[in-house]
């Protein structure tokens, strides 16, 4: 079950708020107490009440805003017990002196703001002792590995345990706690009003991961990136997974660089199924495979790690097939027919990862591939690997080119004014392609339409790849329609946030 949390200074917009919250289907709701600018009124807050209630007053030491006397404190958490609050919430040092009483359950929480102590099993036994209905542990995680130990811990408790770790690197382990046996998870009433690091949003919680249909079947898959915040993979695939009824979740797995291999490791125990991969792990993750496809062999890098019946690693590149795909299409043709890229001129912008993928299959396919940079060693390495033409940044605009492609982030929102190619060098009949996909129209792309060039946006490039990567994980074909309408959904200039 998701538990909402309320942290509002009146008590009109605490009521107002679950109000809101149970129409759109939330069945607990947790009222922070501390929050408020006056002491409250548990009358008035417990008053017709439209979903079950956890009670929750943090002090100081907990993060919380409580500003009286610890003893003002436990005497309105035994007058929610008395007025018959369904959940109240006891940290475990005030456990044994707050009794039980009626039919009120008792959460007995533990929380560390700075780490996931190496104890943390001594401590769940200690609360198992304090006559607990639900323990509620959460740590701060400062690795992807301090994760796994907290879902661990929640898998082979006796006593129902609410547990997950807070903080970028613990943000999953909010979403597949469910997988594990948590009775709870904790989310927030919007994204901009985040109770506690890491938190996410009923409306994440409950639309986008789909909390409340996880159980101990549910495949699990995801992306492995650093950092993540921004990253649109998660929207997709579980919105494929759902439109195909499939009991399957994709979650962000945060993992800093230096610790891939060791986090791969540890996240065995959690039975991942596949990975999406992303900056700065693309090089790194192919050791972890057990086999590599020739795409990855030919770029360096894969984007894709999937595990077949047989528990064996394959390490594959997507972006590389969705670029062709991609162009072929900009080139009025089939997307399965890559020879139409032969004995075409291609400016190619960048020298990343997205870069390394195209710009070898424009080279592999017959494309004369001139490739340019505003890092000049990168875009030197990049092009004598591809075998092809270097050209200086500022002498982009002096090569003739049938087709550009734009593999620099210039353009993406939210600078969204800015472009890296003037518009006076394009020509009619050419093609652009802009990888960047938010906005799905850049500036690139408008100055190409104006100058009845063809044009082709990242968008595009990216359901594709997207899609190969779900028929890997799943062995079904992508609904990609509908990857790509929920895309354009999300990516709309009404849902856009500064």
């Amino acid at each position: 079950m998701i538990c909402v949390s309320i942290g509002r200074t009146r008590h009109k917009m605490v009521t107002l708020e679950h109000q809101a919250l149970a129409q759109k289907g939330a069945e607990l709701v947790e009222y922070r107490l501390d929050y408020l600018s006056h002491l409250p009124d548990l009358g008035r807050l417990l008053k017709d009440r439209p979903t079950p209630i956890v009670i929750t007053i943090r002090r100081a030491e907990d993060k919380g805003r409580w500003r009286d006397t610890e003893e003002q404190r436990q005497t309105l958490l035994r007058q929610a017990i008395v007025q018959g609050v369904e959940y109240v919430d006891l940290e475990m040092d005030i456990a044994l002196q707050i009794r039980r009483y009626g039919k009120t359950k008792r959460i007995i929480s533990f929380h560390n703001f700075r780490e996931t102590p190496e104890d943390l099993a001594d401590i769940h036994a200690k609360m198992t002792k304090l006559d607990p209905d639900i323990i509620k542990l959460t740590t701060m995680a400062n690795s992807p590995g301090d994760m796994v130990r907290m879902l661990q811990l929640v898998k082979h408790s006796s006593v129902p345990t609410a547990g997950f770790c807070m903080g970028e690197f613990g943000t999953a382990s909010r979403i597949l706690c469910g997988k594990y046996g948590s009775p709870l998870t904790y989310a927030t009433f919007s994204k901009d009003r985040e109770l506690a690091p890491g938190q996410l949003s009923f409306d994440e919680m409950k639309n986008l991961y789909r909390f409340d249909e996880i159980n101990a079947e549910t495949q699990v898959f995801g992306v492995l990136g650093d950092p993540l915040a921004h990253s649109y993979s998660p929207l997709i695939h579980n919105a494929a997974f759902q439109h195909l009824g499939m009991n399957a979740v994709y979650v962000p797995f945060r993992v800093p660089k230096d610790k891939l291999q060791a986090t791969l490791r540890d996240f065995d125990w959690l039975d991942v199924k596949g990975y999406s991969v992303t900056i700065p792990h693309k090089e790194d993750v192919i050791g972890k495979a057990d086999l590599s496809d020739e795409a990855v062999q030919t770029i360096g890098a894969a984007n894709t790690l999937w595990k077949d019946d047989g528990n064996q690693w394959h390490a594959t590149n997507t972006d590389y097939l969705a670029a062709l795909q991609t162009l072929a299409i900009g080139l009025d043709s089939e997307p399965d027919n890559h020879f139409v890229l032969a004995g075409k001129r291609v400016m190619m912008l960048g020298a990343g990862g997205v870069a390394m993928a195209i710009g070898a299959g424009v080279a592999k396919n017959g494309g004369i591939l001139m490739l340019a940079s505003r890092t000049h060693a990168r875009a030197k390495e990049l092009a004598e690997r591809l075998g092809c033409q270097h050209v200086l940044w500022e002498n982009r605009g002096a090569q003739y080119a049938d087709v550009l492609i734009n593999c620099t982030p210039v353009g993406m929102h939210p600078n969204v004014d800015d472009s890296p190619f003037a518009d006076n060098w394009m020509r009619e009949g050419m093609l652009v392609f802009d990888t960047i996909y938010n906005p799905e129209n850049t500036l690139l792309i408008k100055q190409a339409k104006q100058r009845e060039a063809h044009t082709i946006s990242g968008l595009e490039m990216f359901i594709r790849q997207a899609a190969a990567q779900f028929e890997l994980f799943t062995g079904q074909p992508a609904p990609i329609e509908h990857m790509r309408e929920t895309l354009r959904q999300e990516l709309s200039p009404v849902r856009l946030k500064p």
